[in-house]
């Protein structure tokens, strides 16, 4: 499969180029977030504010997980909502593929080849992880109900245990794998950039906080999540998105056509 890179004689307004890998970017985009997760992730699991939080869910829930089989929360969110996002997958791939039959889409083939596969690593890097973390759902720890005795991230899990598949959060993955959109309307039309961080965002924060009322899952396999899920997004960005460019180079280009989206857009 080939990729064309939009053509200066493409309409819709013009927008810069995506931004090359320079330092204030990288501070914006890896060294901010990565900043705010290792401070998650020492609040939620050395400092317990994952049983904080678990705790007061629990007992909000009647001391049980009431919510485990619930409609919203099994039915509508953990399978349809799973069942959408893999529909929204598809219809990127469907774009993909009509992109090399219809000249006005073919702009669009490389940004439409890193959504698509962004969304799919993002899924497939959590699902393994699962495999070889052997970490408990809350609802098999004594603590809430279970059989088992908390063992954290950190922490050496007795051999006695049997193995577990419950972190990072699988789910959740499914939701968050979509902050991918910020990276494809950075290429593509860059005023969207947030709104498609939004909808990561959102979906990925519905169906964590849905596991977790069900016990599924602790706050902290959400946030790790979602920390892989932009870091694959991120690299692949400077992969597919962001080709090396002489400063001669580095100039404002003509946006991949949008037709019904903008008529322009701006840096």
């Amino acid at each position: 499969m080939s990729f064309a890179a939009p053509q200066p004689s493409m309409p819709l307004g013009e927008i810069r180029p995506p931004p090359a890998f320079d330092r204030d970017f990288l501070v914006h985009h890896a060294g901010w977030p990565l900043a705010v997760f290792a401070l998650a992730t020492v609040i939620l699991i050395p400092l317990r504010g994952d049983l904080w939080l678990a705790d007061r869910l629990y007992a909000w829930e009647g001391h049980r997980w009431s919510l485990q089989q619930g409609f919203v929360t099994q039915h509508l969110i953990h399978v349809m909502g799973k069942r959408l996002s893999t529909l929204g997958w598809y219809g990127v791939a469907l774009l993909l593929i009509a992109s090399g039959s219809f000249p006005r889409l073919k702009a669009w083939r490389r940004p439409l080849f890193f959504l698509l596969l962004a969304t799919a690593l993002s899924t497939a890097a959590v699902g393994t992880l699962k495999l070889w973390t052997d970490m408990d759902c809350p609802w098999d720890l004594a603590r809430y109900g279970g059989s088992r005795p908390f063992v954290d991230l950190f922490s050496a899990r007795p051999a006695r245990l049997p193995t577990a598949s419950c972190f990072p959060a699988g789910h959740a993955s499914a939701g968050y794998a979509w902050v991918a959109l910020y990276f494809f309307f950075l290429a593509t039309a860059p005023r969207l950039r947030w709104l498609g961080l939004g909808v990561g965002l959102a979906a990925g924060l519905l169906f964590g906080f849905a596991q977790q009322l069900r016990g599924a899952h602790f706050l902290s396999h959400d946030l790790w999540t979602l920390a892989i899920c932009w870091t694959i997004a991120l690299l692949l960005h400077a992969c597919l998105l962001v080709p090396a460019r002489s400063p001669a180079a580095r100039r404002v280009m003509p946006a991949p056509p949008a037709p019904g989206l903008l008529s322009r857009s701006e840096p």
